[in-house]
């Protein structure tokens, strides 16, 4: 569940303008039928397939506002939900500018013990009484982007996710402060004696595993709230609200109510966890097993291992090396990688009988908002991947023992779960279970004879595990609060995940007599559980580095007392109010009507400052509709080198197939021109309209990723109000024509990746002005960009080639990349063409805080050599410009945004007579 915030003003005072926001504007396919219910200050807009859950969110959100926003001293709100059911990617967002809350529907295959919808109305409605309390319950025009950016410039992120986190937890029997496999990560680095500085926990790492900002965010505020009272939250945005203008003003909020610094704060809840955790460790007994697979030198996870033999076993690798893939590994640890694994809901992958199935996401080519979860199969013995199912919405395929039928789970978009037994050559669905309560299903799996299913059942109640046979569906344990997970057959029993002790481990189900025994006394995590023979299994075991892969002797054991150190204890008696969800909901009768996209598609909701250089200013009224089809941008500008102003008016319509675009500025312009030896200067304004369509299309498979662009525009211009211009100067320029295309593929790339280790990038482009006698001209150009693996793990290398031809009133134009310190380097003739070769690598990753300036994350070179016009004024072995370049990534000031800084330095060949250039980059990311 992701807050979208923006976290500086840089975005709204930047050299560009504002033209785009922070969060997604997807669209969905123009079949949905929207409808809306509004209730207690809720507005819940939805597709009409699903009513039923619509109903039941319009219902209980108004009930259960007043206690998610009691600890703000808040009771009522109004907002948007967004329920968006086109997706298989689960989430969950609050915003502003346009001011809504989307839920995005499908449950994920392995979450908390509780309802999908309601785990996020709890979490995302905490969120929206944040946003309440900072913005006051007056209204005022039009503030929601600068309400925004002031929140990302306040307050850090971990503030508003922990927030919510321990909230959640409060208010329910569930929530993630409960779930030991959630805070594992951090609680195993502790107790590996690793600390890390406040930076390094909130900005993460690309060399090892990190907490990440929720589970900092959830152990901070933990601590806080014991520290400080259950209205700790309350007063900081209160404090934050009254006196916004401060430098640092969260910290400086946090001392006057707790005390402490926010680094000293962190460092004191650390330790406060770790003492608990350490408390937690003793009293727990725990076996230590041998890893498999080779101690990896960054943080690196091999999931769902399975024995193929005495010597050999697979694995799902995934590291911030490499991007997922399955491996092989055998008896000396060493890896031979096998098929590459496309994005996927969760990690998950099925083998049996030189057959492996998985599921992966699949990308609508057009509307972002919807996308499939497909299966596909990899045969061992032809070495070949194929795709089993098309634009389905399958889950956790599991294979029988004999290779030939899958079983998985299917979501459809009533929010309806089945499970489907499938033929494991073709797709093909056999057969289809009922699931007459509706539950939400998880991780299912066939027994050795193929003919009963085991599987997760997950209701309000909890989890539950059950048994099908002959068509008939049993509980055998639950519902409970546990995070039971990935139930598999061993024998006539059932192992799977828990974490009864306080500890996630494997343990075994009697089915017969209910009995359940312990299979694994793991320090940290045990997960995963594949049955070898001879009596032995392997499994992953968690270490400070990610899952690691182990095997032990299939030995019962009494499952120990729950000894989990809930952080949250202290959050839970100050609310004292038990599960939110089992108060009287009423009953969803609540009438329905249809909502007409197309009359909302007006939706002003902030006035921005914007800033185009030191000479421009200006402001900016913004429009958003609440389904991201129609932006409206208009404003003023101030220039103040010509002392006039600029008026704009930008409209974007993306609810086609294509996207369709209209620009309008009546701007006032200035040109210098020479006049019988003397340099002239001329003054004029001008109506610029232009009109531009695209068609952004883009998929994915396994690994790789291809885009294509198609785009056409026009524009008109007709200039007014001359003064001091020569009588040539021509008054209007009529449609001007322009045309793109555009092809991208490349493979996925790790997040160490510092450039693409293979891709292939063709740009064409043709300008010209057919109905324009008196500026005729033209400019074709072709841009061509290929990267290759380097001599290293990722490291990259490109080779650009791009092309253009220039005539007429274009013939000084330059379409295509130039050369490093090309404006610096005297042109000896027009650009024509380049070749650009470029070596890039990682130096290292220090992981390095400088005190509360910089936290820097990593430090990398390049090598360059760059050509011009190749075979006319220069040779291959003469580049026009060379040299080299260092840049890093690192957090300033302890700000989220990621900013690169980058110094270069360039030589220049010899016949130009030029000195070396330094040149020196600056660009954030978010």
């Amino acid at each position: 569940m992701i807050i979208r915030l923006i976290m500086t003003f840089i975005l709204i005072i930047s050299f560009q303008g504002l033209r785009a926001q922070i969060f997604s504007t997807a669209q969905n396919p123009l079949s949905v039928k929207w409808r809306k219910i509004e209730h207690g200050g809720f507005q819940v807009i939805f597709p009409a397939e699903l009513e039923s859950e619509a109903k039941r969110m319009a219902a209980t959100l108004p009930v259960i506002y007043p206690a998610v926003a009691a600890g703000l001293h808040l009771k009522k709100t109004q907002i948007p939900i967004v329920l968006q059911n086109r997706g298989v990617i689960a989430n969950g967002f609050v915003q502003l500018a346009p001011r809504k809350s989307e839920f995005f529907t499908t449950p994920p295959q392995a979450f908390d013990s509780q309802d999908w919808l309601n785990n996020l109305a709890v979490h995302e409605l905490r969120h929206v009484a944040q946003f309440d309390k900072l913005t006051g319950t007056r209204a005022r025009p039009f503030p929601e982007l600068v309400y925004f950016a002031w929140f990302g410039a306040s307050i850090p992120t971990w503030f508003f996710e922990g927030d919510a986190v321990v909230t959640e937890t409060a208010l329910t029997e569930s929530g993630r402060g409960r779930q030991p496999a959630w805070i594992m990560p951090w609680r195993t680095n502790v107790l590996e004696g690793r600390r890390y500085s406040y930076s390094k926990a909130y900005f993460g790492s690309n060399r090892d595993v990190t907490p990440g900002y929720y589970q900092l965010g959830y152990v901070m505020m933990a601590s806080l709230r014991k520290k400080s009272g259950r209205f700790i939250s309350d007063s900081l945005l209160a404090d934050i609200r009254r006196r916004p203008v401060r430098p640092y003003p969260f910290s400086t909020s946090l001392k006057k109510f707790s005390g402490p610094s926010t680094r000293r704060a962190f460092l004191a809840s650390q330790e406060e966890a770790a003492q608990a955790w350490k408390e937690q460790a003793k009293k727990t007994p725990s076996d230590t097993y041998p890893a498999l697979n080779r101690t990896p030198r960054v943080a690196t996870d091999y999931i769902m291992p399975f024995r193929l033999g005495r010597d050999s076993l697979i694995a799902l690798k995934s590291s911030k090396a490499e991007t997922p893939h399955v491996v092989l590994i055998d008896a000396q640890k060493k890896e031979h990688k096998i098929v590459g694994i496309g994005p996927q809901e969760q990690p998950w992958f099925s083998y049996a009988r030189g057959v492996m199935v998985w599921d992966e996401i699949r990308e609508d080519p057009r509307y972002k908002q919807r996308s499939y979860s497909v299966i596909c199969r990899y045969d061992f013995a032809s070495k070949r991947t194929r795709k089993l199912t098309s634009k389905t919405r399958l889950f956790s395929p599991s294979l029988s023992a004999d290779g030939s039928r899958i079983v998985a789970v299917r979501a459809d978009l009533k929010n309806h779960f089945e499970l489907v037994v499938l033929n494991a050559r073709n797709g093909a669905v056999l057969q289809t279970l009922p699931n007459p309560e509706n539950l939400i299903l998880q991780t299912p799996s066939f027994d050795r004879s193929g003919k009963r299913i085991c599987y997760i059942g997950v209701s309000e109640a909890g989890k539950s595990i059950y048994l099908t046979e002959d068509g008939k569906s049993n509980r055998i344990i639950g519902p409970e609060r546990q995070q039971l997970a990935r139930p598999v057959f061993i024998e006539e029993n059932i192992a799977f995940n828990a974490h009864y002790s306080g500890v996630d481990n494997i343990y075994m189900l009697d089915i017969k007599t209910k009995k359940i025994s312990a299979l694994t006394a793991s320090k940290y995590g045990a997960f995963n559980i594949s049955v070898s023979d001879s009596g032995r299994f392997v499994f992953n075991d968690y270490a400070a580095q990610g899952m690691q892969v182990t095997e032990t002797a299939l030995r019962e054991r009494a499952p120990g007392p729950d000894l989990f150190a809930n952080l949250s204890v202290t959050a839970v008696a100050q609310e004292a109010t038990g599960n939110v969800f089992s108060q009287a909901t009423p009953a969803a009768t609540l009438p329905v009507s249809r909502y007409n996209s197309f009359s909302h598609l007006i939706n002003f909701h902030s006035i921005v400052p914007t800033v185009d250089d030191a000479n421009t200013a200006g402001l900016e009224l913004q429009s958003d509709n609440l389904l991201n089809t129609l932006s409206l941008y208009g404003g003023a500008k101030y220039h103040g080198d010509l002392r006039r102003f600029e008026y704009t008016a930008d409209l974007r319509y993306r609810a086609l197939y294509p996207v369709l675009s209209v620009l309008y500025r009546n701007r006032p312009r200035r040109s210098f021109y020479n006049s019988r030896g003397q340099i002239m200067q001329g003054d004029w304004r001008e109506n610029y309209v232009k009109l531009h369509a695209s068609l952004p299309l883009s998929v994915n498979a396994g690994n790789h990723h291809y885009s294509f662009s198609l785009q056409a525009g026009t524009s008109i211009t007709d200039r007014y109000a001359f003064q001091n211009l020569p009588a040539t100067f021509a008054a209007r320029q009529n449609f001007p024509l322009e045309y793109a295309f555009g092809f991208t593929h490349q493979l996925r790339r790790a997040e160490r990746d510092i450039a693409p280790a293979f891709a292939q990038i063709i740009r064409l482009g043709y300008d010209h002005q057919p109905f324009d006698r008196a500026l005729p001209g033209h400019v074709f150009s072709l841009e061509t960009f290929f990267y290759f693996p380097g001599l290293l793990k990722n490291h990259s290398t490109l080779a650009s080639f791009s092309y253009q031809q220039a005539e007429g009133a274009n013939r000084f134009a330059t379409a295509i990349p130039t050369v490093y310190g090309y404006n610096n380097v005297r042109a000896r003739s027009t650009l024509q063409n380049t070749l650009l070769l470029n070596y890039r690598f990682p130096l290292i990753f220090p992981d390095r805080e400088i005190g509360p300036l910089a936290y820097i994350r990593n430090i990398r070179s390049g090598l360059f050599a760059h050509y011009e016009n190749v075979g006319r004024d220069s040779n291959l072995g003469q580049p026009k410009t060379f040299g080299l370049e260092l840049m890093s990534s690192m957090n300033l000031l302890r700000y989220q945004p990621v900013i690169d800084l980058g110094a270069r330095l360039i030589f220049v060949n010899k016949i130009y007579n030029q000195n070396p250039i330094l040149e020196f980059s600056f660009n954030y990311s978010f």
